[in-house]
């Protein structure tokens, strides 16, 4: 009995001492709901990361930056959040070739391992295949891929509509073809130089033709693509036959960095070069400044931007991951670049443009659209716009 009642004793004595330090902790205070997401879901919100943590952040290019347009539109948007203090990123740039394509699996599968970065970024539709079979086998890893979709939980995928964007891009080319601006000739023609014969491109080119012969209806679209995103020696061949030949005063370069041979050819042939997915007028204005003087706009995928939306949106607790965005005019998604040389247009160009974002985003225009289930007959369309 002595030795069970000296047992107790201790035990006694360890529960004062116990008491004596604070006792049972408090209840945590109640948590206050989350905030239900714009979308209307009930999922719950992330908890947005600590304040003074950055966030980890790893970009990953399948090709290289310096396209002048759609990796560097998203490497900006990132170098933004950097410069603001709210993450920390790498950039791993792949290399854009068939024989590059391994890395770009490898790459992910690697930093999926690793783990050490919050979120990891990728884009173009090349890249849904590689993600979903690296986002399947990590399913704690977040991804964002913006300009193309995955249907996996822990993914944002971030899409635009490009077709609004072409809208526009057409109503401001087929006036101007027919404008008293340097280097324009009596035919009514413009080109549209695309990257690859598919539903992304087609959904640039569908918008346009709709937007240019609803401006014009005479106006003719000699349609012609590279088959890749990086040959910009194929794009020029293509742009001086369009210029040279066909009488186009104006090509549309939608190609990634293969659109930049167009521009070349645009100012060896005196005619004009519109941008795509990023300003390129500004960009080129920094190495290649003849380029600038013959780039008369660039219409705008606002990639940058959207990533920062997004980051922006998981920091305030309300997360995306699981769904596909589609960003368009009135999201800010897409637009024209309105400063430089889109300036010396007339006023009754600008005023067309401003009509149409105005009746796009109203909805009393609805503008073409490559997907769905009622995508346009897009070869229809282009036979049809053939000069």
């Amino acid at each position: 009995m002595k030795k069970y009642f000296s047992l107790f004793l201790a035990l006694a004595l360890v529960l004062m001492m116990f008491a004596g330090c604070g006792g049972s902790p408090e209840p945590a205070a109640p948590t206050a709901p989350a905030e239900t997401p714009a979308d209307g879901s009930t999922a719950p919100a992330e908890t947005p990361a600590p304040a003074g943590e950055k966030l980890k952040v790893a970009n990953v290019v399948n090709g290289n930056l310096g396209d002048k347009s759609f990796f560097d539109s998203c490497e900006a948007g990132l170098s933004q959040l950097a410069a603001d203090g709210i993450i920390e990123y790498k950039t791993f740039e792949l290399g854009p070739t068939d024989a590059d394509q391994p890395k770009w699996l490898s790459t992910l599968e690697e930093l999926s391992a690793d783990g050490s970065y919050d979120l990891i970024v990728c884009g173009t539709y090349q890249m849904p295949d590689y993600l979903t079979q690296v986002a399947t086998n990590y399913p704690d890893q977040k991804y964002l891929i913006y300009d193309s979709a995955v249907d996996l939980p822990n993914v944002v995928c971030v899409n635009y509509k490009q077709n609004d964007m072409g809208y526009l891009v057409g109503t401001a080319a087929a006036l101007a073809t027919s404008s008293d601006l340097p280097n324009m000739n009596p035919e009514k023609v413009i080109g549209f130089v695309g990257g690859e014969n598919g539903p992304v491109i087609n959904d640039f080119l569908v918008g346009y033709v709709q937007g240019a012969q609803a401006a014009d209806p005479d106006v003719k679209i000699d349609t012609q693509y590279v088959g890749n995103f990086y040959d910009t020696g194929a794009a020029k061949e293509l742009a001086n036959v369009m210029i040279g030949q066909n009488k186009c005063d104006i090509v549309w370069g939608v190609a990634g960095g293969a659109g930049n041979g167009a521009a070349e050819a645009a100012n060896e042939l005196k005619a004009w070069f519109i941008g795509v997915d990023s300003d390129q007028e500004a960009t080129f204005s920094i190495a290649q400044p003849e380029l600038a003087a013959v780039t008369l706009f660039s219409g705008l995928k606002n990639i940058g931007d959207s990533i920062i939306w997004v980051i922006n949106e998981q920091l305030a607790g309300n997360t995306h991951y699981g769904e596909t965005l589609n960003l368009g005019i009135s999201e800010g998604g897409v637009s024209l670049a309105t400063g430089g040389n889109f300036q010396t247009l007339p006023d009754d160009i600008k005023k067309a443009v401003e009509d149409a974002t105005t009746k796009i985003t109203s909805g009393e225009i609805v503008v073409d659209t490559a997907f769905g289930d009622n995508a346009a007959d897009v070869e229809a369309i282009r036979e049809g716009a053939r000069p």
